[in-house]
């Protein structure tokens, strides 16, 4: 195997590590905003 092979076998492995960690941040992003502005409204 050359390397340009092993990267691309690492590619999906990636995209999931960085999906894992990425979709619970921007959520967690999402609602701390949406309290806060319910916070600042009433």
């Amino acid at each position: 195997m050359t390397k340009e092979q092993e990267r691309a076998d690492h590619i999906p492995l990636k995209v999931v590590a960085w999906l894992w960690v990425g979709l619970p941040f921007a959520y967690g992003g999402y609602e701390l905003i949406r309290k806060v502005t319910q916070l600042f409204t009433g």
